[in-house]
């Protein structure tokens, strides 16, 4: 038996040597990695996002490789399927909430008014926010000091989980003086954590919301039940909302240009990245630690979950600095301003718009801040979430490429990356009006 053991071994264990030198092979090799065993979320590896600080940090080493779907098809969504898309933007099926495209759970949260709360985004403390994932559309706008902070608009449905149906919604922070533009579009009311002598009297329809820990920056946050005590309130003096003007539709637009990555610095502390995943068929949001480096993916802390965000819009608005921190922009009554689109992949050109038509000349009403392609008819929007982003009309817009350097991200070109930075300009500071 001894000879034929030993002619066993020869030819197992070339095998086993070979077998193991495939795998270290494997592990080495840039972009392959063996199976996980982890239970976390799988990340699709064509997806480039920046280094993040959890475990070991590694420089990018693959190249962009997302191949955006063939225009005019349909793209996987996880959308009632009985709904026929295109929606809007003048009517929607019945219990379809016109600011997602999307049926809600209960119909009668329609008849509520638009709550618009201010959400921090800095100190890094106040990450990751409560909240994010449930809100139809959030607007991001620069509120001076190189930050950055959220309008999150909740019209629906209102955030619970299986374990919480009663969840803190936060941290609330500030109004701001843009927020009155908005709320007047959407015939909302706003939540906020105070405002400053020159905001306050500029706001109308507020719950300033008082917080339990005074000491805490990231102190003020809001329960769904109360939120829902507040709408019902504010629906007897604003009336029954309206919030039309938003078209949605499964099929995407022709005319689309690879546009899986966007990075966004509205500070060099305050750099946010959007990488479209192709799993999900949605955009992720990454964000620097307030230092320029150190990005990580924003999750909402109810879910645990990554944000994803069906539609990333870009808006180029004039602002109107008269101090550092206190800034307003131009969103009523405009005719016809530039705008970015993305969605599946893809970035398209087109406008947005506040301007009067048959609607409000009819009612004398207002509605939502529009989105229309580049033939002035509505873009159609994923249905799903939508994320603003507010620029500076002076923002430069251009392809680059893939790296975390800030210098080279602001400098170099590369057309046909996909890769596109949108290069946030700070508005010049003004003296206040006396």
């Amino acid at each position: 038996m001894k000879p034929v053991y030993m002619n066993v071994l020869r030819i197992v264990l070339p095998l086993i040597v070979f077998a193991a030198a495939a795998v270290l092979v494997l592990q080495n090799t840039p972009g392959v990695k063996p199976a996980a065993t982890s239970t976390a979320t799988p990340v699709d590896t064509a997806t480039i996002i920046p280094t993040a600080t959890q475990g070991v940090t590694t420089e990018p080493t693959l190249e962009p490789s997302i191949v955006p779907s063939a225009t005019g098809t349909t793209a996987p969504t996880t959308t009632v399927p009985d709904i026929s898309y295109p929606v809007g933007p003048d009517s929607y099926p019945q219990g379809v909430n016109p600011l997602s495209g999307l049926r809600v759970e209960d119909p009668e949260t329609l008849k509520l008014p638009p709550a618009l709360l201010s959400i921090s985004n800095s100190p890094v403390t106040a990450r990751p926010q409560a909240g994010l994932s449930f809100a139809p559309l959030i607007y991001e706008l620069f509120i001076g000091a190189g930050n950055s902070r959220f309008l999150t608009i909740f019209y629906g449905d209102l955030p619970k989980t299986d374990e919480n149906p009663n969840p803190e919604i936060g941290p609330v922070r500030s109004g701001r003086l843009a927020y009155e533009h908005i709320r007047k579009l959407l015939n909302g009311f706003i939540v906020m954590a105070y405002a400053s002598v020159w905001v306050t009297p500029k706001l109308n329809y507020v719950h300033d919301l008082q917080t339990e820990h005074p000491d805490d920056i990231n102190g003020a946050r809001l329960r769904v039940n109360d939120l829902t005590g507040l709408k019902n309130k504010f629906s007897e003096q604003l009336g029954p909302p309206n919030p039309i003007g938003l078209k949605f539709d499964t099929a995407i637009p022709e005319g689309g240009k690879d546009g899986h990555t966007i990075w966004l610095p509205y500070a060099y502390v305050d750099q946010v990245w959007w990488h479209y995943d192709q799993t999900s068929h949605t955009y992720h949001r990454w964000q620097d630690k307030e230092n320029g480096k150190d990005y990580t993916e924003q999750i909402d802390s109810l879910t645990g979950k990554p944000l994803e965000i069906e539609n990333v819009a870009v808006l180029f608005v004039d602002h109107i600095a008269y101090r550092e921190t206190l800034i307003d922009l131009n969103l009523l009554y405009v005719n016809k301003e530039r705008a970015l689109f993305f969605r599946d992949g893809q970035i398209f050109e087109g406008y947005w718009t506040t301007r009067g038509e048959e609607y409000e000349k009819t009612t004398g009403k207002l509605r939502p801040l529009r989105f229309l392609d580049k033939n002035g008819d509505p873009f159609p929007l994923k249905p799903g979430q939508t994320w603003v982003e507010i620029v500076t009309q002076e923002t430069p817009v251009y392809e680059t490429q893939f790296t975390e350097d800030y210098y080279r991200l602001v400098n170099n070109r590369e057309p046909g990356s996909g890769i596109w930075a949108v290069r946030f300009v700070h508005p010049e500071n003004m003296q206040p009006n006396e």
